[in-house]
């Protein structure tokens, strides 16, 4: 578990000012092709940096029985008696740190204790290979999805970025992370402040 999240899941106190919680949407001047039109939920943030996880970008050529025979936590050929649940579950591209590990956000009736970072929302993240254990056999959360690696920033670049118009922070809610339309967040992550995609200028950062 990267050390952002360590001492997020250690710190139990509510803390304003910071955007754990909220998503960030990629302005469509983002000129990061690893991030362009994406729509990243933050898992962590604080004076130290921030850690957040892509939740609109598919995994290519990977699903997440395939991942579980991989993590040897299935063995092949068990995939068909997984739980329907399971076998629905998205594999996304969470970003470019750490692109092998596995984060898996999900719903508040899953938890690991000092394994389990509770979020906002009902919504939370879990890093270790006993919540895809639970999942394989039926026992794991609601909602969840699998990311392949984290999206991560130094102290004081997200604020730096999204100072220089890079991004747009907006209340998040399950729907908008967990649901499997991954082609219409963007869409949908702007429209939840009024935002129209078609309308929205390179300076709209600034109102």
């Amino acid at each position: 578990m990267p050390e952002l999240l360590r001492k997020r899941l250690a710190d139990r106190t509510v803390r304003s000012g910071y955007l754990d919680g909220q998503v960030l949407v990629a302005m469509p001047t983002m000129t990061d092709d690893r991030f362009a039109r994406t729509v990243i939920y933050v898992c962590a943030h604080s004076s130290e940096g921030a850690m957040g996880i892509v939740v609109n970008k598919p995994a290519p050529h990977i699903s997440f029985p395939d991942l579980l025979v991989q993590l040897d936590v299935i063995s092949e050929g068990e995939e068909i008696r997984l739980p329907e649940r399971a076998g629905s579950i998205q594999v996304l591209r969470g970003g470019p740190v750490e692109s092998g590990r596995g984060f898996v956000l999900h719903s508040a009736d899953f938890m690991i204790e000092d394994s389990t970072l509770s979020i906002d929302d009902g919504i939370c993240l879990t890093a270790t290979l006993d919540i895809l254990k639970a999942i394989a056999k039926g026992a794991g959360p609601k909602s969840a999805l699998l990311a392949l690696g984290y999206a991560g920033w130094a102290p004081g670049q997200l604020e730096t970025e999204i100072q220089a118009n890079g991004w747009l922070n907006v209340p998040a809610d399950r729907g908008l992370v967990f649901d499997g339309a991954v082609e219409t967040k963007y869409e949908r992550a702007l429209a939840k402040i009024g935002i129209d995609l078609g309308k929205l200028s390179p300076e709209a950062g600034h109102a």
